[in-house]
């Protein structure tokens, strides 16, 4: 896994796309934490599982849907399925050790 430092907006932190971590400038010279390094490995669990276009696609879909559902930009991002599954358990180191195929799945019905 490599890690590149790109300059980004204000919120966002960290974003995977395979084979990639690409992390906000503003955390230059910053400790990763585990958890946000674990949150972005679980991103790439996913896209593999879904071999990275289908992935990309729903997240897209999904976010637009929850957009249109919300109103309101931050919200629809937190309730993509995707999200919800990285959110819930990046504190959890061990996680991908036994996470199961396809898991955000109960978390997309929600």
């Amino acid at each position: 896994m490599r890690i590149f430092i790109i300059p980004a907006g204000r919120s966002t932190t960290a974003m995977a796309l395979w084979p990639v971590i690409l992390i906000n400038r503003k955390l230059r010279g910053k400790p990763l934490s585990a958890e946000l390094i674990n949150h972005e490995r679980i991103h790439h669990r996913q896209q593999l599982e879904m071999l990275l276009l289908l992935f990309y696609l729903w997240y897209c879909s999904e976010f637009l849907v929850r957009y249109l559902k919300y109103r309101n930009w931050n919200q629809a991002y937190r309730n993509i399925s995707f999200e919800r599954e990285a959110y819930t358990h990046e504190h959890n180191l061990n996680y991908l050790d036994t996470r199961k195929l396809w898991s955000f799945i109960n978390l997309s019905l929600n």
